[in-house]
C-alpha cells in the first residue's frame, strides 16, 4: 500500500471472484473506482477520503454530478447497489490502510505542509530564499515611500564607478521661499547612475532653505532653476567623474572618495558613492549625512573654509570634514549636519 502514485496497475474489473482479496460486493460498491489505486497526493492527504456519496465518479479525474438531498441514490450500472453496515466498515478499513501507506511513503512533515508564497523558492514566489535559507524580504516599493524614508535608505553604487561624464538637469522650477539674498542653482545628475535625481533635487532645496542651514534668519534663500545661468550647479556624479571635475580646481578627491566644491568651475560636486552609501562616521544616519554633505559643499561655494570642533563632546561644525573624521587630537566630536543646529 506504500507504493507511489502510478506504480500499481489498476485491478481488473471482471465480475468473476479473484482467488484472494476483498469480497466482490466491496469492489462492486465502487464499480469503476479502484479503491486500491494510489490516491493523488496534492497538498495534505486527508484521513477522510472524498467518498461522500454511495455513487463515486465514473472514472479517474471525473466529477460526480450534483445530487439534491431528496434525490434517491443513482446506480452506476444496470442494477442499484446498497451499502450494508459491514461492507461500509470494511471499505473504510481498506481506505484507511491506503491513506496510511501514502503518508508513510517516505514523506517528511515538511512535505505535508501547504506551501505559502513565502515558503516557495521558485521564481514565482514573492520572497526568494536567501543564502541562509530564509525568504528574502521583497524589495520596497519606492513609489510608496515617504521623503524621509527615501533619505534614510542606502543605495547600491560602486566606489570605483567612472560614469559617462554627461549630465542632465533635473527639470522644473522650485521658487525661493525666503526674502533674503537669493541664490539660484541648477541640479545636474550624471546619466547612468541609477539614482533618483528628483529625490536629490528635493533634498538640496529642502536642506538649503531650512532655517538651520545657510538661509538662517532669512539671510539667504535658494531657488532651483533648470535653465539660464544660475549662480552655481550642484552636481551628483560618479566617483570617477567627481575626481575629474575636482581636479580642474586642483583638488584630489580620490584618496578618501569625497566630494568637493570645484571653485574654478560652476560645479559643486557631490560624490554619488557618498550620497548612496554614506560614511563610517555617520553609520546608518544617512538622512543626516546627506544633509551635511549638501551644507558642507555649498558652504565652500559661499566662502567658508574647513574648521574643527575644539571641545570634547561638542557638535562638529558643518565645515569640519566629517566624512573623514569626527575625532581629532584626543577630542571627540559629535556628528552635525547644520551650520546653525540650535535654531
Amino acid at each position: 500500500m506504500g507504493a507511489s502514485a502510478g506504480a500499481r496497475a489498476p485491478i481488473p474489473r471482471q465480475r468473476q471472484s479473484p482467488p484472494a482479496g476483498p469480497r466482490q460486493e466491496y469492489l462492486e460498491a465502487f464499480d469503476e473506482d479502484d479503491v486500491f489505486a494510489p490516491r493523488p497526493r496534492a497538498g495534505v492527504p486527508s484521513v477522510y477520503p472524498a467518498v461522500v456519496s454511495p455513487v463515486p465518479p465514473a472514472g479517474p479525474g471525473a466529477e460526480a454530478a450534483p445530487q439534491s438531498a431528496d434525490e434517491p441514490a443513482r446506480a452506476t450500472g444496470t442494477k442499484g447497489r446498497t451499502f450494508t453496515g459491514v461492507a461500509a466498515a470494511a471499505v473504510t478499513t481498506v481506505l484507511a490502510v491506503v491513506v496510511a501507506g501514502q503518508v508513510a511513503d517516505d514523506r517528511s512533515d515538511a512535505d505535508l505542509r501547504p506551501q505559502s508564497a513565502t515558503d516557495r523558492t521558485d521564481g514565482d514566489a514573492a520572497g526568494i530564499a536567501g543564502a541562509d535559507g530564509k525568504p528574502a524580504a521583497p524589495p520596497p516599493n519606492v513609489s510608496t515611500l515617504t521623503y524621509g524614508q527615501k533619505m534614510s535608505m542606502r543605495y547600491a553604487l560602486s566606489p570605483t564607478l567612472k560614469g559617462s561624464g554627461r549630465f542632465e538637469a533635473v527639470p522644473g522650477l522650485t521658487k525661493a521661499p525666503g526674502k533674503g539674498r537669493k541664490y539660484t542653482y541648477r541640479v545636474d545628475v550624471e546619466q547612468g547612475l541609477g539614482l533618483d535625481g528628483e529625490l536629490f533635487a528635493q533634498a538640496v532645496h529642502r536642506t538649503l532653505n531650512d532655517d538651520r542651514s545657510w538661509s538662517h534668519n532669512g539671510d539667504r534663500t535658494f531657488e532651483r532653476v533648470s535653465s539660464g545661468k544660475p549662480d552655481f550647479v550642484i552636481t551628483l556624479a560618479s566617483p570617477g567623474t567627481t575626481a575629474t571635475w575636482c581636479a580642474k580646481s586642483g583638488l584630489d578627491t580620490t584618496e578618501d572618495n569625497v566630494s568637493c566644491d570645484s571653485a574654478a568651475t560652476e560645479r559643486v560636486m557631490i560624490n554619488a558613492y557618498r550620497w548612496a552609501q554614506g560614511s563610517k562616521t555617520y553609520g546608518d544616519k544617512l538622512y543626516a549625512y546627506r544633509q551635511m554633505l549638501i551644507n558642507h559643499e555649498v558652504g565652500h561655494r559661499l566662502g567658508y573654509g574647513h574648521v574643527t570642533c575644539d571641545r570634547n563632546g561638542a557638535l562638529a561644525p558643518v565645515m569640519q570634514q566629517q566624512t573623514k573624521f569626527l575625532d581629532h587630537n584626543g577630542i571627540h566630536c559629535l556628528p552635525n549636519p547644520w551650520p546653525y543646529p540650535g535654531s
